[in-house]
């Protein structure tokens, strides 16, 4: 960023330091030296260095410079040579910290602005931006990284249209922000691989552990923490064929009719990066969804959410009492809605999709409740 690029704030920040520079400086010479204040328009230049653009706080420092140079040698005929040059260089030296001060902001904020650059950008590789739209599906929603000012995190998603039918997955890495990335990075890159060649939910499933497990090998001999990965596998061939694959991943939520039902499809499989703990394979579950149907997937940062009095968040309650909205305005409802209840204060990453084929059906919903399957 330029050192002269206009901050935010405009005019008005500037014109109002000047005009109160001016007014005191005035005030000051027309009161006699007893009254010397013009001093304590010090603060001027530091605010604008702290508001401003580089070239209005430089205008700022010379206004704060030449008015307080008047008043010193002009308007205070019993002070000394010696503090008259006290007085002058203090001032310059409050400008030229004001410039240096406002410089360094500018540099910061360049900094910051590339690095939210690469961020995005990263974000973009890793995480598709919402909405999601494989074949005939959407998928809308919302992802929020626990870790402050960090896009990406922990949580994962991705939906694809293959040669053996449409794909979707939603995936939670242990931990969470910042230090989660690599292991996430490593499964989702293995699902969107295997999708496209893997013939069954189990070898998708299988490719990914073994990603998994290559990363926690190479994390282990570099002294990192090792991680695993919960996961939701859903693959849709056509009407009424459907299959579910869950690797320690928490239910889901499957609207029909109006109702919305909490679904365990497919648990008890054992999260990526642990399948070798267990001594039976992963099996995916057939499952028949209904034209009309429509789903709700999300990770344990939405349903673990706790507000200040320590209730976790009802979301098959939120669900069902939004259930007349579009996909869009679902999410964007239930994520406004999830950081009310939260005050904001999420523990964990938090994602949730919307899952709806398309085009949605425009025909009035029926009278919603909540009832867990």
């Amino acid at each position: 960023m330029p050192a002269h690029r206009p901050a935010e704030g405009g005019l008005l920040a500037p014109v109002l330091l000047i005009l109160a520079i001016l007014v005191v400086a005035t005030v000051d010479a027309t009161t006699g030296p007893e009254l010397h204040i013009s001093a304590f328009m010090g603060i001027a230049p530091l605010v604008a260095a702290l508001r401003c653009s580089y070239r209005r706080t430089l205008l700022v420092a010379v206004v704060y410079v030449v008015s307080l140079t008047y008043v010193d040698l002009l308007t205070v005929p019993d002070w000394a040579p010696a503090s008259r040059v006290v007085g002058v260089f203090g001032a310059f030296l409050v400008g030229v910290f004001a410039l240096v001060l406002c410089r360094t902001r500018l540099e910061r904020e360049a900094l910051h602005a590339r690095t939210t650059l690469v961020a995005d950008t990263v974000q973009r590789a890793m995480l598709r931006e919402l909405p999601l739209r494989a074949g005939p599906l959407e998928a809308y929603g919302f992802y929020v990284s626990a870790q402050e000012g960090a896009r990406v995190g922990g949580d994962i998603y991705e939906a694809v249209d293959t040669p053996h039918g449409l794909r979707l997955m939603i995936g939670d890495v242990q931990g969470k922000g910042m230090p989660a990335i690599g292991a996430g990075l490593e499964v989702l890159a293995s699902f969107r691989e295997a999708a496209q060649y893997q013939e069954s939910l189990e070898g998708v499933a299988g490719r990914m552990e073994q990603a998994l497990t290559r990363y926690n090998a190479r994390s282990a001999k570099e002294g990192a923490d090792e991680r695993f990965v919960t996961a939701l596998l859903l693959e849709v061939r056509g009407p009424g064929r459907a299959r579910l694959l869950s690797c320690g991943h928490i239910p889901y939520y499957l609207v029909r009719e109006g109702l919305v039902h909490e679904c365990s499809d497919g648990e008890g499989g054992l999260p990526l990066g642990l399948g070798g703990l267990g001594r039976e394979p992963r099996r995916s579950v057939r499952i028949q969804p209904e034209p009309s149907d429509w789903v709700v997937l999300c990770t344990d940062g939405v349903t673990e959410a706790r507000s200040g009095d320590g209730r976790f968040y009802p979301l098959a309650e939120r669900i069902a009492a939004r259930i007349d909205l579009e996909p869009a305005d679902l999410a964007r409802t239930l994520r406004a809605d999830l950081e009310d209840f939260t005050d904001g204060d999420l523990k964990d990453d938090a994602t949730l999709l919307v899952v709806r084929r398309t085009p949605v059906s425009k025909a009035a919903p029926a009278p919603a409740r909540s009832v867990a399957a």
